[in-house]
């Protein structure tokens, strides 16, 4: 139903109404598009109507309700959406702002910042959040020159943050990891999309890129978790884990193997190790100071895995670090080769490790927050999480 409260508001010279429906947004934007209300006048849950068109707008099917009621029933219905604030960057260590959890009936943009993606694979990823109840659309990918990548840099960023920027969208979770991440990132206006309210992004491996730069421009959690191209033949226990993580924002424990002892706390940060030294040295970092630093990778030579460590070593995204997780390491060489090599070069750091843990590119891949506070024990070898997403 379409609902418009009294004109009570001042500002900018003129009193104001507000527009809002308490069935969709769609129902909401039809109807102001058919009485004329302008596209700018939308903010974020209601359109803005000056007096003077109260009654034309009654006269065209709203329906009066008081500043209260509106408020309740947009409440009530899930449409109520807070004043966006700006995202801002946050103290090396602190927990970033945790984004909201998903609902049934919220829309889920899917981008390509990398890597292009197989349709099949991709369409059954949507058939499975459509199974949970949400909303889901997939931008279009564009045309380039390279084949390993979804769309030029230029299409891939404007994707992005045309996903992030629409008020409609409570998450962007990414279609597959591959290549090119880094070579969009400063194609997006950061600081224009810090004043969009908080959303949850979703992804991982070149997806690091993404996290990382979302946590140190924004100061915004994210989860770390399979695309939407590896939900359709994921592990089904793994994929359930995504789903009570992002809809229902449940505590988490993920167990590995004990590997040096001791226990730590912090916030989780990291992702796949190539990615965290491709980055290094940039703007778009969000070191591992005062936190837990988790790592994986894959289809790379232990000598490359020792390449990346140094430079992350060298640089300073291991300083002040309290505590190591080690994720999958597939396809890194003889078993068991690339976990003895990262754990005798981070054994300078005298840190508490947990090895061998469910995350990475591994058909049970396990989502976990990044920016959250976490307990690494490696006594036990568990990573765990006594808070998610709000």
């Amino acid at each position: 139903m379409i609902l418009i409260d009294p004109p009570l508001v001042e500002a900018h010279g003129r009193v104001w109404s507000h527009l809002a429906s308490d069935t969709s947004h769609e129902e909401l934007h039809a109807f102001a598009r058919r009485i004329g209300v302008p596209e700018r006048g939308f903010d974020g849950d209601h359109y803005d109507v000056p007096s003077e068109w109260y009654d034309e707008v009654v006269a065209a099917g709203a329906t009066p309700v008081s500043s209260r009621e509106l408020v309740t029933r947009l409440t009530r219905a899930g449409l109520r959406r807070p004043k966006p604030r700006t995202l801002l960057p946050r103290p090396t260590g602190r927990a970033l702002l945790r984004p909201s959890r998903l609902r049934a009936g919220d829309l889920v943009a899917v981008v390509s910042p990398a890597g292009p993606t197989w349709p099949d694979r991709l369409a059954a990823g949507v058939a499975v959040l459509e199974s949970w109840g949400l909303r889901v659309r997939v931008e279009e990918g564009g045309q380039t020159r390279e084949p390993w990548l979804a769309g030029d840099d230029a299409h891939r960023a404007a994707a992005f943050s045309r996903a992030w920027s629409d008020p409609d969208v409570a998450a962007v979770w990414t279609a597959r990891g591959g290549f090119g991440t880094q070579r969009m990132l400063d194609l997006v206006d950061w600081d224009a999309l810090a004043r969009v309210a908080p959303k949850v992004l979703v992804g991982f491996s070149d997806v690091t890129a993404l996290h990382q730069a979302v946590a140190a421009r924004w100061g915004l959690a994210t989860v770390h978790g399979p695309g939407v191209a590896g939900l359709g033949d994921g592990d089904p226990a793994a994929v359930a884990e995504v789903r009570s993580l992002v809809m229902d924002g449940t505590p988490l424990t993920l167990t590995g193997r004990p590997a040096r002892p001791g226990a730590a706390e912090g916030t989780v940060t990291g992702g796949n190790l190539a990615v965290l030294a491709s980055g290094a040295g940039t703007s778009l970092v969000r070191p591992a100071a005062h936190g837990i630093a988790l790592l994986e990778d894959v289809g790379e030579a232990p000598y490359r895995l020792d390449r990346w460590v140094t430079q992350l070593l060298r640089s300073g995204w291991f300083d002040d670090v309290r505590g190591v997780a080690l994720g999958q390491l597939t396809r890194c060489g003889e078993p068991g080769e690339a976990e003895a090599l990262l754990l005798d070069r981070l054994a300078p750091l005298g840190v508490p490790v947990v090895a061998d843990l469910p995350v990475g590119h591994v058909p049970g891949n396990r989502a976990l927050p990044l920016g959250v506070h976490a307990r690494l024990d490696g006594d036990t070898g568990t990573l765990s999480f006594a808070r998610t997403l709000r």
